[in-house]
């Protein structure tokens, strides 16, 4: 058994976030001891305890916090536990050294100065450890682990989703990163089909005002925050990745167990993940013609979606299932905190 605390600053919802939840409910369930750390949120709080866990709640400000870090120290030294692992910049600002190994995890290309009291880096795609290893840090210190999500194989179908056409989903934060306005100026281009967009964030107006410009708004639907992925994309025809930049995309995973063919951009995760022609399309960024074309390839074929969607379950299971990856991150903590 590894005692292991996992420190999260980050926001009440994204994908980090919620990887971060289950990993630690699933570590805990196999056995290790696992004390999670949080910047305080009533709802993740009475998700952890849910499961098992006793989360401590700080205040994870900026660098004018003066209070997070030694209240963090002294849980952790409550904890004592043998491996210490901080989630993204902000939480590698807060947690201090002691008598643990200390694991910095990245799930982008973010500022590594953040990180240079750690003895370990972790980043959950390929591309982000062979760039973390061309900035100086040691085949040894860099170690690649993926993410798992949940099988959504056995999920009912969402039936609250609009119709009239062939349904495509888009999942995530409203944010120009993720290219949502891509997909809406492709939409002209494809008569037959509805867009549905779930996530919340600043650029909601600014897609509902393109939606209009472009002639669309009656196809393009913005469902807010849900909790349901799995549903959304049981239920869809199409699952459409148009991000600008994206790291990993847990979406692509998602969608992979949910069974639904994928149309992505080549954003750096989506590009690593995806097989071009064998378990999704691959196109390039920033071009809304390029996406309707190969979106319409998609809809005018469903042998080759039913082939997509086969095949990326199949991806799934053997390397982003909660099992194959668990056993991956039980692995390096024993080893990391031996």
């Amino acid at each position: 058994m590894t005692r292991v605390a996992h420190v999260m600053a980050g926001a009440v919802n994204g994908g980090a976030e919620l990887f971060f939840e289950r990993l630690c409910l699933a570590l805990q369930a196999e056995g290790e001891a696992v004390l999670p750390v949080i910047r305080t949120d009533a709802r993740r709080a009475e998700r952890l305890r849910a499961g098992g866990l006793e989360p401590v709640q700080l205040g994870f400000g900026t660098a004018l916090d003066l209070l997070t870090r030694p209240l963090l120290a002294r849980a952790l030294r409550h904890f004592a536990p043998s491996v210490v692992v901080a989630w993204m910049n902000r939480a590698n600002m807060h947690t201090p050294r002691g008598d643990w190994t200390l694991v910095g995890r990245l799930g982008g290309y973010y500022d590594l100065r953040y990180y240079r009291r750690c003895d370990h880096l972790v980043g959950n795609t390929r591309g982000i450890v062979a760039w973390l290893r061309t900035q100086g840090w040691a085949a040894d210190r860099t170690h690649y682990l993926p993410n798992f999500v949940s099988d959504f194989a056995a999920t009912p179908p969402a039936t609250d989703l609009p119709r009239g056409g062939k349904l495509l989903l888009g999942l995530g934060r409203l944010h120009t990163d993720k290219g949502f306005d891509l997909a809406i100026r492709a939409l002209p281009r494809l008569p037959g089909a509805v867009l549905a967009i779930a996530g919340e964030g600043p650029e909601l107006g600014a897609l509902q005002s393109l939606a209009r410009r472009e002639g669309v708004a009656d196809r393009v639907h913005f469902l807010g925050w849900r909790h349901d992925a799995g549903a959304l994309l049981r239920a869809a025809d199409l699952f459409i990745c148009s991000s600008r930049i994206e790291p990993l995309g847990n979406m692509v995973i998602e969608a992979w167990s949910a069974g639904c063919p994928i149309v992505a951009a080549a954003s750096a995760g989506p590009a690593e993940l995806l097989r071009d022609g064998a378990d999704g399309t691959v196109l390039p960024i920033e071009d809304p013609a390029a996406l309707a074309e190969g979106i319409a390839a998609l809809l005018d074929d469903p042998t080759r979606r039913a082939a997509f969607a086969q095949a990326g379950r199949k991806r799934f299971a053997a390397e982003f299932a909660a099992a194959p990856v668990v056993a991956r991150w039980q692995a390096f903590l024993a080893e990391a905190g031996g």
